[in-house]
């Protein structure tokens, strides 16, 4: 069903995004365009009741003031103006802030009573357009879909499913540096329960050989996303009749990768990051949607719990949480803590709460007792954050009690570990991750 639209226009808002998600949580669809599209692209996006023209600090590109076109005031489209004066537009707000709640109340008003949208996004709506919009992209030639496990390649699975069915390939690729059953829950849901045609490839060996020795944090992140790259490539070619590649790009992927009034937060291979000569077309059914949004699409969907709102993952995995050099053996006492840890997080609630939690073993070790005899063996550390945009993190406040639980269990079922420690550094100083 067409949805109706209310589009922010960036004139250098640094709250753009919770804008955008703040009138989403009212039930209406909005998108961020830049401040120098024409009367004649606006007027042509499908569904479009109200402009919002969102100004802010960044609104000086280059030392010039920069401003939308004049004929933007001219489409007979309902206009406000936030953060600046315009005396063209028929209502002014002070510049929004990071307080959705006030947002939603702010502009409640104006976009159902000055410009009649309808409250008609959700979920159920979203994915029946998707489904129609894949069928008429695809037809009936085959998509292959890397499937990480992740949330945004688990949901673009489940979406590309239910539209062409067995005309998705997805390829699983273990590189050892996954999570306690992490590839079993993959093969389970999308391969046994779903019955998703999927290729799984164990290349653990083939990873780890190429890892052995290497230090450096990002020389170990280019031979792991390279050496992904490679063994997916293997794998397509193993294929016949694949015309398209899907990828679980979604809306903070493209808002972050930059635009013409906001500095690079951080590049994203979803975004730019793809060959000129590429000769696949891609399918990107997500990439309108916000992260919450697409956990809402992967319930709607009927995937499991674990699966949509698993913890953020980096694409190194394990691999950067396995300090210096990667060992086997430090490897799976990264793997084992980190399962430890999730499960006693979950019992008591704290899954739901903190935002990301995982264990580090690094590359040195300490003296302890171990059986009334002296041990050497690697300390594991425990770091438990919370953030709302990842470039700040505070630290959560865990119960004694249930420390003393991890730590016990740690220290009793984790080969060659006699130390358990908790990470109370923030960001900054430090980052999340340690690598």
């Amino acid at each position: 069903m067409k949805q109706d639209m209310i589009v922010i226009l960036d004139l250098g808002s640094h709250h753009n995004t919770v804008l955008a998600r703040a009138i989403r949580a009212l039930g209406v669809y909005s998108e961020i365009y830049p401040h120098d599209i024409t009367a004649e692209e606006l007027k042509a996006l499908p569904g479009v009741k109200g402009v919002i023209i969102n100004g802010g600090e960044n609104n000086v590109v280059d030392g010039v003031a920069i401003d939308v076109h004049p004929e933007i005031y001219k489409t007979g489209l309902p206009i406000i103006a936030a953060g600046h004066d315009k005396a063209l537009c028929e209502v002014k707000l002070p510049e929004f802030t990071a307080d959705e709640e006030a947002i939603k109340e702010a502009v409640k008003g104006f976009v159902f009573d000055t410009c009649g949208a309808e409250a008609n996004w959700n979920m159920t709506n979203f994915i029946s357009d998707q489904v129609e919009l894949i069928r008429q992209q695809v037809g009936d030639k085959k998509v292959l879909l890397a499937l990480s496990g992740g949330v945004d390649s688990s949901v673009v699975a489940a979406l590309l499913l239910k539209a062409i069915g067995d005309n998705l390939v997805c390829v699983h690729v273990n590189h050892g540096l996954m999570r306690k059953g992490e590839s079993e829950a993959v093969i389970e849901v999308f391969g046994k329960q779903l019955r998703a045609n999927l290729v799984y490839v164990d290349a653990t060996d083939r990873f780890l050989s190429k890892l052995e020795g290497v230090e450096d944090p990002e020389q170990k992140r280019k031979i792991i996303g390279g050496e992904f790259i490679r063994v997916f490539e293997e794998e397509a070619r193993k294929l016949d009749g694949i015309d398209f590649l899907g990828q679980g790009t979604i809306y903070p992927d493209i808002v972050e990768s930059g635009t013409k009034t906001a500095k690079m937060v951080k590049s994203h291979h979803n975004v730019g990051g793809l060959p000129d000569d590429m000769q696949f077309g891609l399918v990107e059914p997500l990439k309108q949607l916000f992260k919450d949004e697409v956990r809402a699409c992967g319930v709607e969907l009927g995937l499991p719990y674990e699966m949509v709102y698993r913890q953020p993952f980096p694409g190194p995995g394990l691999g950067v949480r396995c300090l210096g050099a990667i060992t086997r053996d430090r490897l799976e006492a990264v793997r084992e803590s980190d399962a430890i840890l999730r499960e006693e997080f979950a019992l008591a609630g704290l899954d739901k709460k903190v935002w990301q939690y995982f264990t580090i073993v690094p590359d040195f070790k300490s003296v302890g007792v171990r059986n009334n005899a002296r041990s050497y063996d690697w300390p594991v550390i425990i770091r438990a954050v919370n953030t709302i945009d990842a470039m700040t993190a505070t630290i959560e406040h865990i119960d004694w009690a249930i420390l003393d639980k991890i730590t016990r269990r740690i220290l009793a079922e984790v080969p060659n570990v006699n130390r358990v420690c908790y990470d109370m550094s923030p960001k900054p100083s430090a980052t999340i991750e340690w690598e």
